[in-house]
């Protein structure tokens, strides 16, 4: 952090505050990380810990809802009241705006459509349900299901990716099965909130190809009635973007915080 004020110093700018974005359950107006599963975090102070280090006011928000801040700003979601983005990959998450406003709930937690269960006899998730949207499509249930079906080792994604676009039926199965649990999962938020728009990013999107036609089909399947003509398009997002959601949330904070 030390070296970003130094590099901020060196284009004679002033910093006045500073944003992180974090994958999981996250208090911002505590400032705590409550629970991030991939970082395998629980009840970190981390913007404290962050102002006491860097002597900055700092901002500590969901990385997905610190996105769909800089998508309403800057991207897909300028000029719209309603509309959810929804990312893929490592985790499955899910940013809502409705009626112009990012929502967070009551307790933070607003849009985890990643734990929306689409299989009650699904895998069992790291949130302790079973079948949740998350442990069926996030990158390691997809890997999980090609092991579990085909009997062999596969590596990483890339493998998993390169598997199933040569035609192995394991792989594809696996990416087939992912692709029908995002689509119910965007339904429902399509149901629920009726957006006008849902934006599909995250790095899972490189593997696209292989379930975007399932994600259709689902979704088209579960949406009821008018939620069906909701504009769902993809979005690749480099991580610069991300890190513009982050310093975003920093700007909200002085422009919400009281005098």
């Amino acid at each position: 952090m030390r070296e970003l004020l130094t590099e901020a110093d060196g284009y004679g700018v002033r910093v006045a505050g500073l944003g992180i974005a974090v994958a999981g359950d996250v208090d911002r107006a505590e400032g705590v990380v409550r629970y991030s599963p991939f970082l395998e975090w629980r009840d970190v102070p981390l913007a404290g810990l962050a102002a006491a280090v860097t002597g900055l006011p700092v901002t500590v928000d969901n990385d997905v809802r610190a996105l769909t801040v800089a998508e309403q700003w800057f991207g897909a979601g300028v000029g719209l009241s309603d509309f959810a983005v929804v990312t893929v990959g490592a985790g499955i998450g899910c940013g809502l705006v409705v009626h112009g406003r990012v929502v967070a709930g009551a307790h933070g937690v607003a849009g985890e459509i990643g734990h929306v269960t689409v299989d009650p006899n699904g895998p069992p998730c790291h949130c302790g349900n079973r079948g949740c949207v998350e442990a069926i499509a996030a990158d390691a249930a997809i890997l999980a299901r090609i092991r579990e079906t085909g009997g062999t080792e596969v590596a990483d994604t890339a493998e998993a990716v390169d598997r199933a676009r040569h035609g192995d039926t394991d792989a594809r199965e696996a990416y087939a099965r992912a692709g029908e649990a995002i689509g119910r999962g965007i339904a429902t938020v399509a149901n629920l909130l009726g957006p006008a728009r849902v934006i599909i990013s995250g790095e899972g999107l490189a593997a696209y190809d292989l379930f975007a036609e399932q994600i259709r089909e689902a979704f088209t399947a579960a949406a009821f009635g008018s939620a069906a003509q909701c504009d769902v398009r993809t979005r690749p997002l480099p991580f610069e973007e991300w890190a513009r959601g982050a310093a975003a949330t920093a700007i909200q904070s002085f422009i919400t915080a009281p005098n």
